[in-house]
């Protein structure tokens, strides 16, 4: 008797309500193995492949590329081949399904029930799936670069290629084993060799004669006309619409349901005043300079360097410094933590803001490195701005906002003189905090920034 069976969406990490599509590796009607490669779903942290949980054909797939899928509801059904190999009911995933039904109306009786799962089954049953590890029986299956039309490349890279219209297909792999890597995407797209829908380069003969397929298959994709037969805008992929509304997705999807969370719950205060750097000697590094100043100030006045419970009312203070760093990219807003803060000097730092910006930008962070710092620097001053009032993400009660740093006339002995300043805001939350605790913290932050080295 033939099965159909419901896949539905599995929370990929830290309860997140939604995910978006990158690239199936399946389409309707094709035949997959148990654990082999499914799709690749972008969540607000990370690029995931999530693999298939049975043995089967593909009857219906929820969606193409950039669509959101909800949390718990189907994600693809199969038909479950009983030939093929199947996990056991002591192998259960974690993974919520839709149940089982007949195929046809006329079906046989179902069976008899299954025995209960061993008690080692019943205590994976909360395993659930975890952002890029999905948990098969005791086996975790990490990313891996996967093999679709004979290129193979992680699901990170593959969602690059996609967002800079670069045809995998088209581009040299340095990568182990043949894999295309983040770095041969970004040479591509910068040279302009592999574009979407562009002519394919010289190649052996066999190359030549298999390249037009992919072209066909797009040209007959592309139509004026909607699914539903209404007429639909045309842009080379990669192009975002213009004067037409679109979802939120992945990174700046869960940066508006931060914010908005943020705006409902903390009390924010912000005090600005400006940090005199006329004495700084040639070399200083500014991001490292304000991490130094953050963790001396946070030593200073601890309760600027806590989290905050305004359910219980209950505040933890942290004997260590993590300093969230807040990360600007075309999908939204990242912030990293910069661990222990408090032990490291400025090449450790800079090198370890160095080290996360790469990850963000080349999205194979690791979640955690995404949560769990203790205050946050945005130093958007970089770009522009003097003051600002910057949002504190619970449950830290503190972020600290760096300016563009100009020079001023200061008064000196009865003269005046030209000092660079930098524009200082510390927004805090004062349901945990006071603003003699701010006023404090803010002044041992300008006083330490005031020093040579």
């Amino acid at each position: 008797m033939s099965q159909t069976k419901n896949f539905n969406l599995p929370d990929l990490g830290e309860g997140l309500p939604d995910a978006t599509i990158v690239e199936w590796f399946v389409k309707e009607g094709d035949v997959i193995k148990l654990d082999e490669p499914l799709v690749s779903m972008e969540t607000a942290k990370a690029v995931v492949e999530v693999p298939s949980p049975v043995s089967g054909k593909v009857l219906k797939l929820a969606g193409g590329a950039g669509d959101i899928v909800v949390t718990g509801h189907m994600l693809a059904q199969f038909e479950i081949d009983p030939n093929l190999p199947q996990r056991a009911e002591g192998q259960d995933t974690g993974h919520h399904h839709g149940a089982p039904a007949p195929a046809a109306a006329a079906a046989a009786p179902a069976p008899a029930a299954a025995p209960a799962p061993a008690p080692a089954a019943a205590e994976r049953a909360d395993e659930g799936t975890v952002v890029g590890a999905m948990v098969s029986s005791n086996a975790v299956h990490t990313e891996q670069a996967v093999a679709v039309g004979g290129v193979k490349a992680v699901p990170a890279v593959r969602a690059m290629a996609r967002k800079l219209g670069v045809d995998l297909a088209r581009v040299r792999a340095t990568g182990a084993d043949g894999a295309v890597t983040m770095s041969d995407v970004k040479q591509a797209a910068e040279a302009g060799t592999a574009k979407v829908g562009s002519a394919p380069a010289a190649a052996p003969q066999a190359v030549q004669a298999a390249a037009p397929a992919p072209a066909v298959r797009a040209d007959a994709a592309r139509t004026p006309l909607s699914a539903a037969g209404r007429p639909m805008r045309t842009a080379p992929p990669g192009v975002v619409a213009k004067g037409q509304p679109e979802p939120l997705k992945g990174v700046r999807r869960n940066m508006a349901r931060v914010m908005a969370d943020a705006h409902s719950k903390v009390v924010p205060t912000t005090l600005t005043d400006d940090a005199d750097i006329h004495a700084w000697a040639p070399g200083n590094d500014m991001t490292s300079r304000l991490v130094r100043g953050i963790v001396a100030a946070c030593q200073a006045v601890p309760a600027m360097n806590a989290w905050f419970d305004g359910d219980t009312l209950t505040r933890t203070l942290h004997a260590q410094v993590d300093i969230g760093i807040a990360v600007d990219t075309d999908d939204g807003l990242f912030v990293p933590a910069l661990r222990n803060a408090d032990m490291l000097d400025a090449r450790g730092v800079r090198e370890g803001i160095n080290r996360l910006r790469q990850q963000v930008e080349e999205r194979s962070i690791a979640p955690s490195e995404l949560s769990g710092y203790t205050i946050s620097l945005s130093n958007f001053g970089m770009f522009a701005g003097r003051y600002a009032t910057p949002v504190v993400v619970p449950p830290c009660v503190a972020i600290v906002a760096a300016g563009r740093a100009r020079f001023q006339v200061t008064p000196v002995m009865g003269g005046v003189e030209t000092h660079k300043v930098i524009p200082l805001s510390v927004t805090f939350d004062h349901r945990a905090c006071t603003g003699g605790e701010a006023a404090r913290f803010l002044r041992v932050l300008i006083d330490d920034l005031a020093r040579p080295h």
